[in-house]
This record gives structure tokens, C-alpha cells and sequence, in this order.
């Protein structure tokens, strides 16, 4: 699968935010805590400059909670800050300001030192379509500032947002890069719904997400489903195409002649997966990082 797709808002946004560098602070980076590799934007350290940055694992609800300690702990140890919330109920999302206040701690005591009042702290907040960038925004400033949306490509244009008297947002439309050099990558965001389905092949995309399951979740994928034996090997595709027909076939896609319908399988079984009927669920974890073939 090669997917390009570059549009002009995008292109727009990152020179917005390459005129807005100057005027900010630190840089709030929202990943999908489901695939937080994947879903983090390559062009962004670029952009930014070397600007101090806390990442906010999103989705914490949806992902599995032991591989997304490990992550908060892989990019600590990368040096960044890291915390975990669910910007749908607000869980966490009162960390975020302390967080950016420790970040600055040393500005601000210079300030201080100085006889200043320190200004409320300037954040750029950034993340890729259908993050849920929007939702966090809204649940900071305790009111719909900003447009949400189950689809990718809300957020149109770059805005202000005040957060209490301490901390200042800058939001910015979803920014996506040009091309995904894995095609993995393209493929882990098309199974969380962060690429539009329009532009996919809806029953490679399960494939994909069927797949993983189960090498790595085949307790949660067989009981949602009903299926009674594992694939002994997740690589051989007639393996997982039968798991896709029980899938279908336990769901009532079925057309005449008894086939399955896989593109509606496909379907029933991507919906249930993004809305959390199968549980909670991590598409990558730190340790593929030393096994590429796994990634």
C-alpha cells in the first residue's frame, strides 16, 4: 500500500508553525497511545526545532495499560515527558499544565528572579488527524473552542486557547507526512481510522488488524468472535483469511453460494475494534524497536 497524501492545509500549517516558533514555549506533542510510534509525525522534530516537548499518549482507555507504561518509560528515557489521558472522559488532562509548568520551572524562577510576573506559558499543541486533539483542547478549556469529529482533517486553521491564567494553546490542523516510507506504519493508522477509508482497501486493512490480533491479542479476538483454534502461523495468509470468513460468518455476512462477504466482515470487524469491543489493544510496543522485521 503507498498512500500520499499531503493536503494543502497541511502544508499551510507547518509553515504557520515555523512563524509561530518564536513566540512559544514548549511543544505538546498528542500520539495515539494505541500506536504511539506510528502515529507521531517524522517532520515534527524537524520543525520544531529542538523546543521542549511533552508527549501526551491519548487514547489510554482504548490501549493495552502495560505497553503504555512502557512507552511513557521508553521516551523518559529518551528525554522527553510523557504522560497517559483519555481526552474523551478527561482522565489525566489535569497533569498537563503541571507537567508544562515543570518544564519551565527554570524559566520562570529566572523571571521571577528578575522582579517579573511570569506570562502564562505558551504551548503549540500538535498531533496528527484524529488524535483527538480537538476533544483534549475542549476538555482543557472546559467549553467547545475547538471543532471535533470522528473523521480526520477537523481542525482547519491555526487558534489561540486559553487554559486558566497559565497556560495558552496553540492549536493547529492535524499535520500528516507526505509519504509513508513503511508501509506498516500506513497501515497501523489505517486500522485506529486515522487515514480516511475512502482512499483504502478496507479488507487489507483487517487483514492487517486481524493479523496482529492474533499473534499478539488472540484471547480478546476469540472470544468477541466466537473462534475455537489459534493460526498456527499468523504469516500464512490462507490462515488469517479463514479467521476473517469465521469472523463474517459469526456476523452474518454471508452472500449466495454461502460465501463470506469480507468487504463487510472487514467492515464490522474494524468498527468493533476502534470502538473498543475487543478490548484493549497496542499495535507496537518498545521492544519491536530492536526487532525491525516485527515493526
Amino acid at each position: 500500500m503507498t498512500i500520499q497524501w499531503f493536503p494543502g492545509h497541511m502544508t499551510r500549517a507547518r509553515r504557520q508553525i515555523e512563524e509561530k516558533l518564536k513566540l512559544l514555549d514548549l511543544v505538546i506533542e498528542l500520539i495515539d497511545a494505541r500506536l504511539p510510534l506510528s502515529s507521531r509525525n517524522p517532520m515534527i522534530d524537524d520543525i520544531l526545532q529542538g523546543k521542549p516537548r511533552l508527549i501526551v499518549l491519548n487514547k489510554a482507555d482504548l490501549a493495552d495499560p502495560s505497553v503504555t507504561r512502557e512507552w511513557i518509560e521508553y521516551f523518559r528515557e529518551e528525554g522527553h515527558a510523557a504522560i497517559q489521558v483519555d481526552a474523551s472522559s478527561g482522565q489525566g488532562i489535569k497533569e498537563i499544565p503541571v507537567k508544562a509548568k515543570e518544564l519551565m520551572r527554570e524559566k520562570i524562577e529566572r523571571q521571577i528572579a528578575k522582579g517579573m510576573n511570569p506570562r502564562a506559558i505558551r504551548a503549540l499543541i500538535v498531533g496528527i488527524p484524529n488524535v483527538g486533539k480537538s476533544t483534549l483542547i475542549n476538555r482543557m478549556a472546559g467549553k467547545n473552542i475547538a471543532a471535533t469529529g470522528d473523521r480526520p482533517g477537523v481542525t482547519k486553521a491555526q487558534q489561540w486557547i486559553k487554559i486558566g491564567t497559565e497556560l495558552e494553546l496553540l492549536d493547529t490542523p492535524g499535520i500528516l507526512w507526505p509519504k509513508f516510507e513503511d508501509q506498516n506504519v500506513g497501515y497501523r493508522l489505517a486500522v485506529t481510522g486515522a487515514i480516511r477509508e475512502e482512499i483504502l482497501n478496507l479488507e487489507d486493512i483487517a487483514f492487517f488488524g486481524v493479523k496482529y490480533l492474533v499473534q499478539y491479542y488472540w484471547e480478546a479476538l476469540s472470544e468477541r468472535f466466537d473462534l475455537k483454534e489459534q493460526p498456527q502461523d499468523p504469516d500464512n495468509p490462507d490462515e488469517i483469511v479463514a479467521v476473517m470468513e469465521a469472523i463474517g460468518r459469526k456476523r452474518g455476512c454471508i452472500v449466495s453460494g454461502g460465501r463470506v462477504d469480507l468487504e463487510k466482515a472487514s467492515g464490522i470487524f474494524l468498527r468493533e475494534l476502534r470502538s473498543g469491543k475487543l478490548g484493549r489493544y497496542t499495535l507496537e510496543a518498545p521492544f519491536h524497536l530492536n526487532n525491525p522485521a516485527l515493526l
